[in-house]
């Protein structure tokens, strides 16, 4: 026996539309989408209703419909549906704006409504070559733009841009599993219905801005909470929306995350391109913290292709950058671009060449850092990166110990990155097998792991 579709009714009866009217709808809605051929009456109406899933391209019709009569996106999901691409259309790079400002919406309302969902869709290896090579041909559309609601003011963006920095403070001290849902109700209640209402010129860009900077930050939170296919699509959707924000720092910031990500995943070719096409788009903007970091991360990738020269030339060019950064100069995103962050992957970076020396020089000094700041996160990370040049050396005790204040610091914040360098940690002391410093460090991780 199927269940009546109870949301369809509910949005039928909001609407004050009869069976016969939506029919009429679907019909004429067919047509402008070149589907001729789909015809219904009320009567099939009455059977929807009752639980009769409709024919392909039947229910986005349906969204279509119900999002002109409203004036707001209606979502096959609304509808009580399905699900039609939006994990999907997420990776998709859309010239239009219009259709980026949509799926961006989706792709915010599945985050909080669909979780299960949208945490199944995978993650796309090489989704990345398109939005990179789009974003630097920097070829916008001229389509027409959304306009329901009153238009948007400044005001609306200066509110927008203040809260960024409260959630990338909550980010950098907290971890990004804290408070990630937060920010993306906030960003489905009110910032992202502002992309899809009238804005003058002067609000345009610096909307966008704003939204592309926060949806960056969505992204990359959910990357360090491990939800690496919610990531993704953020960071592509954020490229898209920089680019029409005119900001090519902003695009590079973004396409640094991607580089990040793909890194480590396990595609440190892919992390190297990303990484590069970020600092030829810099050419015609100015942020030293960004090239320093998109040199920085340039060296982690090139690193794990085992390029020892070419990484280190890397890791220099990113000092040498970061040399010149003005910080009254730099944009609120770069805020985390500083010695703590770029010395606690430049240690990674000597880690993986197995230079041990390099590694914990590096490390120091971002554990010192870190600790003046009190991050933990960065902290946690860096005592992982300094335990591991003292394993390379064969000094267990060392090892142990500053393994030990990563367990410490790594239980402050909700970041699956430090509990993955925890893990990182167990492995790489399973050479020295049963030493009693071994099996205590393990059953101290025990809780931690099983807790993430």
């Amino acid at each position: 026996m199927k269940t009546p579709n109870d949301k369809l009714a509910q949005w039928l009866d909001r609407s004050g539309m009869s069976r016969g009217e939506l029919a009429r709808r679907v019909k004429t809605k067919a047509t402008q989408w070149k589907q001729p051929h789909i015809s219904p009456d009320a009567t099939r109406v009455r059977c929807w209703l009752q639980g009769e899933t409709p024919r392909a391209s039947i229910p986005d019709i349906l969204a279509g419909v119900f999002s002109d009569h409203f004036s707001f996106r209606v979502t096959t999901y609304d509808l009580g549906l399905g699900d039609s691409g939006a994990a999907d259309a997420a990776l998709v790079y859309n010239s239009s704006y219009a259709a980026t400002v949509e799926v961006v919406a989706d792709l915010g309302r599945a985050d909080v409504d669909r979780r299960k969902f949208l945490a199944a869709a995978p993650f796309a290896a090489v989704a990345g070559v398109g939005p990179s090579r789009d974003w630097l041909l920097n070829t916008l559309d001229q389509a027409p733009k959304p306009s329901w609601g009153p238009r948007v003011r400044l005001e609306d963006v200066t509110a927008v841009k203040n809260m960024f920095t409260t959630f990338q403070r909550m980010d950098i001290f907290q971890g990004g599993g804290s408070g990630r849902l937060v920010l993306a109700d906030y960003m489905n209640a009110h910032v992202y219905p502002l992309l899809r209402r009238a804005h003058s010129d002067d609000v345009r860009r610096p909307l966008c801005e704003a939204a592309a900077e926060q949806t960056y930050l969505l992204g990359w939170m959910a990357y360090d909470n491990g939800e690496h296919s919610v990531a993704q699509r953020y960071l592509i959707q954020s490229l898209r929306l920089a680019e029409e924000s005119r900001n090519p720092a902003l695009g590079a910031h973004v396409l640094a995350g991607m580089a990040d990500q793909t890194t480590l995943l396990g595609n440190p070719a892919e992390g190297r391109r990303l990484a590069q096409a970020g600092r030829q788009g810099l050419s015609r903007a100015t942020s030293p913290a960004c090239m320093a970091d998109l040199w920085c991360l340039e060296a982690r990738a090139l690193a794990l292709l085992g390029e020892k020269s070419a990484a280190a030339h890397a890791v220099a060019q990113s000092e040498r950058a970061y040399e010149h950064v003005n910080l009254d100069k730099e944009p609120d995103w770069a805020a985390f671009i500083d010695p703590a962050y770029l010395h606690g992957e430049h240690a990674n970076t000597f880690r993986d060449l197995g230079d041990a020396a390099a590694a914990e020089e590096h490390a120091r000094r971002s554990i010192g850092h870190a600790h003046m700041q009190k991050r933990a996160r960065r902290g946690a990370m860096s005592q992982a990166a300094l335990a591991v040049s003292h394993l390379q050396r064969r000094d267990l005790e060392a090892a142990y110990s500053a393994g030990l204040r990563t367990l410490k610091l790594s239980g402050l914040v909700k970041s699956s990155r430090a509990v993955e360098a925890v893990e990182d940690l167990q492995w790489r002391m399973q050479p020295f097998g049963g030493h009693r410093l071994v099996a205590d460090f393990n059953e101290r991780a025990r809780e931690l792991v099983a807790a993430a």
